[in-house]
């Protein structure tokens, strides 16, 4: 007889072999949640408000009323930090749908986040004025072919994206409720009057007469799909206002979205109507008079416009004082690009007339603009230091991906 105890089996069994960092989902899971694949994969394309903002500083800078070099290369440095933000979103967002493809559909199918995607042409439209402003005087006749190039692009993109987003959101098969609804809305409607507005100041510089004209045509067009359908889309948000009281703290600075196509859509009829000016009568199109009637209606148009925004500034800003505190996120860029066309379309006002009132006034409000830019920049710079600010709500529809249940947790956050 062995004096030797009975072996026993220390083997584990298998599922204790297990541990949770030998799960491969889990493994996934977190690969994604770390580096340079979380900043990629939760790169919204509401980031490309930060170039609208951006890009509407450098315009107002460029334009303001009482002016010196000094502001005029200030604008140009802030043009060529534009330039670099968008063109550095432009590849992030290539690198997100090209090596996630699924996000795509769920951020197309998202009833807020794809509503951001009107915020890339506007942005762009802000880079091609600029180049008409900066560039062209310097570089000569290829740059003005160039930003035409550009803007047609950028109206495509516009229509495109103002016409689908829409259908999009009656199609989908999940039910909205008014309640539910914010002013971002707006975003992809709005991306046809930015352009349309943005044709106006390429075809002042396009060298044929028929470009020049068949350009400003088209930004009629433009401007006519645009703000009817957001005017439209005023009223249901109005209607939400009124029913269901103001918006949480989190989305409250969405308030000032109804300025955009307000603001914007007068400073485009003012445009418009001073190159059907020009245009019309060496184009011999319609009647002699037809241009400065279009130049007068589009004065009118404006005044009108400018007056209404007045209204929605006032909403606006008195749901902010209410509110007192809310948090910072990147929608605060929802500040900038709004109250800017606002002030630019009072600057123009000022340019018509002229008027000193709407002079100092549209440089008050540029002043303003600038400094909340300023604001919003330096908690965006924050916000992507510390990370808190790359969170895409989009990816909690991922079924069964990586995201998991977690993902669809942080997404009904939003």
């Amino acid at each position: 007889m062995s004096s030797n105890p009975p072996r026993q089996n220390t083997q584990s069994p298998p599922e204790a072999q297990t541990t949770p960092s030998a799960n491969p989902s889990q493994t996934s899971t977190s690969k994604y949640e770390h580096g340079w694949r979380r900043v990629v994969r939760n790169f919204t394309p509401s980031w490309f408000s930060v170039t609208m903002g951006t890009g509407i500083v450098s315009i107002l800078l460029h334009n303001l009323p009482y002016n010196g070099i000094w502001l005029y290369w200030i604008s140009v440095v802030i043009f060529a930090l534009n330039v670099l933000l968008f063109a550095l979103g432009t590849i992030i967002s290539f690198l997100r749908y090209t090596l996630y493809p699924e996000i795509f559909t769920v951020m197309i199918t998202h009833p807020v986040q794809s509503m951001f995607i009107g915020t890339f042409p506007m942005g762009l439209a802000t880079i091609i004025n600029m180049v008409v402003f900066v560039c062209v005087p310097v570089w000569g006749e290829w740059v003005r072919y160039f930003a035409w190039g550009l803007w047609i692009f950028d109206a495509v993109v516009s229509v495109l994206t103002a016409l689908s987003l829409p259908f999009i959101l009656m199609a989908n098969g999940s039910e909205t409720h008014l309640s539910s609804m914010t002013a971002v809305w707006l975003l992809p409607i709005v991306s046809c009057i930015v352009a349309a507005s943005s044709g106006a100041v390429v075809a002042e510089i396009l060298p044929n007469e028929q470009y020049a004209l068949w350009t400003v045509i088209a930004s009629y067009v433009l401007w006519g799909m645009g703000l009817p359908l957001a005017l439209m889309v005023m009223v249901i948000y109005l209607m939400r206002l009124t029913l269901h009281k103001l918006p949480p703290k989190a989305v409250i600075v969405s308030v000032f979205l109804p300025l955009g196509p307000l603001g914007q859509g007068g400073y485009g009829a003012m445009k418009l109507g001073q190159c059907a000016q020009l245009i019309f009568p060496q184009t011999k199109t319609l009647e002699q008079s037809s241009g400065s009637t279009f130049y007068t209606l589009g004065f009118l148009v404006a005044l009108i416009l400018w007056a209404f925004g007045l209204v929605w500034l006032f909403f606006a800003s008195a749901s902010i004082v209410r509110s007192k505190s809310f948090p910072f996120n990147i929608g605060w860029w929802g500040f900038t690009f709004p109250l800017g066309v606002f002030a630019a379309s009072t600057v123009q006002m000022g340019n018509e007339l002229p008027s000193k009132f709407f002079h100092i006034l549209g440089t008050i409000l540029s002043v303003l603009v600038v400094m909340l830019w300023m604001v919003v920049s330096m908690g965006t710079l924050r916000g992507v230091v510390s990370g808190k600010l790359f969170h895409a709500p989009c990816l909690g529809d991922l079924k069964g991906g990586k995201e998991g249940e977690g993902g669809k947790r942080r997404g009904k956050e939003v």
